[in-house]
């Protein structure tokens, strides 16, 4: 079967030459499988299910095959372990620009939002610790932003950081939380998905920047807002607003805010509702969202959906 435009959006199995002879005295096979994001005249882009992509040159393919868009049986969202949610959570919220160390991530956006802005520390830095360290303060110096970590709260590395003497940022909420939810359970809990006053969009508009009000750069915050190949912009006139991406199996809420005037009207509810059936239509069979401990409004907005806690994440700066 040929891949080509009209498979975009589809689930297959692709069987591809790596290059090399196999144990049977064949060509070196390999396979994935995942949603065809996108086909040009050399190679498919494969969207796995934690979110990662994997190029193929056609030329090298040699069988595919049509799976059920949605797996017969979801995975339980609370296994997945929190730095292997933490690399979904920085796919649904892309740096601007992003080097490896290791398995680390030096992620940096003009300073929008700690998550773009942190190295997400998870997996092996690949040198000594002390290096790794250094090598974190060097990148951020590079981009003229102070050095942060993103740390997973109880993990081994946060205590390599606190024995380095990083600590908490002065003056900034400690405790952020990380929040998932099996998307069967929260379907249950939502109303309708065709509320015809909602507007889905695939970027932001001036009018959902107006209404999202952490915003110093717009040039910048699109660049992040807007990274994801599967992201949907939501909107209810100039009263709610709010993001959702899909990421392979994952779908991330983020963003949802309600005009003062507009409050206690159940539009938020609204927002949530239609975001998560829109990422559902798109494959995401679990939700995850990020928030501040004491965003008590947003964790109230979402425990009727399911939502429960997974893991705790913090940032940490080095010693002056």
């Amino acid at each position: 079967m040929t891949i080509d435009a009209g498979n975009v959006g589809t689930r297959m199995v692709v069987r591809y030459a790596v290059g090399g002879i196999g144990s049977g005295g064949g060509p070196l096979m390999s396979d994935v499988i995942g949603r065809i994001l996108a086909v040009d005249d050399t190679a498919v882009a494969i969207e796995r299910r934690d979110g990662s992509v994997v190029s193929v040159a056609l030329d090298s393919i040699v069988i595919t095959k049509v799976v059920p868009s949605l797996p017969t049986r979801s995975r339980n969202a609370h296994r997945i372990s929190a730095e292997n949610l933490m690399r979904i959570c920085t796919r649904g919220w892309p740096p601007v620009v992003s080097e490896p160390l290791g398995e680390w991530e030096l992620r940096a956006a003009g300073g929008f939002t700690g998550r773009a802005n942190s190295v997400a520390v998870h997996g092996d830095p690949g040198c000594p610790d002390d290096q790794a360290l250094a090598a974190v303060v060097e990148f951020y110096r590079g981009q003229r932003l102070p050095a942060r970590a993103q740390v997973i709260v109880g993990s081994p590395w946060e205590r390599v950081f606190l024995d380095a003497g990083w600590a908490a940022l002065a003056g900034v909420p400690d405790g952020a939380i990380v929040q998932v939810a099996q998307m069967a359970d929260a379907l249950a809990e939502t109303e309708a998905s065709d509320d015809a006053e909602i507007v889905v969009e695939s970027t932001a508009s001036d009018a959902w920047m107006r209404g999202y009000h952490r915003v110093e750069d717009p040039e910048i915050a699109r660049a992040v807002l807007e990274g994801p190949h599967t992201v949907g912009f939501l909107s209810i006139g100039n009263h709610a607003i709010g993001r959702v991406v899909v990421t392979g199996e994952w779908a991330g809420i983020s963003g949802v805010e309600v005009a003062p005037a507009s409050r206690r009207q159940g539009l938020a509810q609204r927002i949530v509702d239609t975001g998560l059936h829109w990422a559902a239509a798109r494959g995401a069979d679990k939700a995850y969202l990020q928030t501040m401990r004491h965003n008590t409004g947003a964790l109230a907005l979402c425990a009727p959906y399911g939502f429960r806690d997974h893991h705790e994440y913090r940032y940490l700066s080095p010693p002056r």
